[in-house]
């Protein structure tokens, strides 16, 4: 077997070959087909923080407008900060917020779409998280204690492994 040998390593590991050595998974023989994966994640706040949100009187700006356009550009870029993760051509990148005034938080949704030969998933996780320190970012001037959780994929569909669908969060 040589380092290029695609037969996964230790326990199973994609991104490792027989002898244990990173590497970066070869499609070129798998079929391209629709892919869709769909993270989502969540930022808690202190309330003034959100109530400055949902203004838009954010020092910065448009808080949730610009995070919106961070999450879309790295879901575009996450090969460049997954070092194993493939590049790929999006075809669809739709973002979007939800203010939950009851937990003083701000959920991030991320759905990731290409017609391609392999999943999305890194994409979607990627954008959502981005998303979220974007948010982190432009308010921390009135609150360092924002926590971001709950940052997970929740479904994806196409490939060979066909459809996932998370089971209900907790």
């Amino acid at each position: 077997m040589t380092p290029s040998d695609p037969t996964p390593g230790p326990g199973n590991l994609t991104h490792f070959d027989h002898a244990g050595q990173a590497h970066m998974v070869d499609v070129g023989a798998k079929d391209e087909t629709h892919r869709v994966a769909v993270a989502a994640g969540t930022i808690r706040m202190q309330p003034a923080t959100l109530a400055l949100i949902r203004s838009g009187n954010a020092k910065k700006g448009d808080v949730l407008g610009i995070a919106r356009i961070a999450a879309i550009m790295a879901a575009k870029r996450t090969s460049d900060l997954i070092p194993l993760c493939h590049p790929l051509a999006l075809t669809r990148v739709a973002v979007d917020f939800e203010i939950d005034e009851a937990a003083s938080s701000v959920h991030c949704r991320a759905q990731v779409e290409l017609r391609g030969k392999t999943g999305v998933e890194m994409e979607a996780l990627t954008s959502v998280q981005i998303g979220l320190l974007t948010i982190y970012d432009m308010c921390k001037a009135v609150d360092r204690g924002m926590v971001m959780t709950n940052v997970r994929v929740l479904e994806k569909h196409g490939g060979k492994s066909g459809d996932w669908t998370a089971a209900p969060a907790m």
